[in-house]
């Protein structure tokens, strides 16, 4: 037991030191990391591929409409708030499903409320758009 003990601190321990050595590079380095999970995560959640392909879509609609700088900017906030939720909800399905691949309710909990997340981000995209149409439709 002494030894087992001794073996999972000194896991722990490596752990740490590679947690701080990978916070620890450069900004290309770490940039380097993010781009891998968005890929990993555009081939393997087609909820992410749906999101990312109605995001491409605003941007063509927004250069066609020409809003003005503000409204691009909260669109753009928006959809960004949309895709990084859908992201971090892959990111703890995939951990969970990792860690506890039985079915369990606790762990459909946190997969629901991860979803719910998601919606959220949705919805509120959603208002700004509405937003944005009642605002060119006002205009003329």
């Amino acid at each position: 037991m002494g030894q087992k003990l001794g073996q999972t601190v000194h896991e722990t321990s490596e752990l740490a030191e590679f947690s701080v050595r990978a916070k620890n590079r450069p900004f290309r380095v770490r940039l380097g990391f993010a781009l891998k999970g968005l890929v990993f995560a555009l081939r393997a959640e087609r909820s992410l591929r749906f999101q990312a392909s109605v995001f491409i879509a605003v941007v063509i609609a927004l250069a066609l409409l020409r809003p003005g700088p503000l409204w691009w900017a909260l669109v753009m906030l928006a959809s960004a708030a949309v895709l990084a939720a859908e992201l971090l909800n892959t990111a703890l399905e995939h951990l969970v499903d990792h860690l506890h691949p039985e079915v369990h309710p606790q762990i459909r909990i946190v997969k629901d409320c991860a979803a719910a997340g998601v919606l959220l981000a949705v919805l509120g995209a959603m208002a700004v758009g509405a937003a944005l149409a009642v605002h060119l439709l006002s205009k003329g």
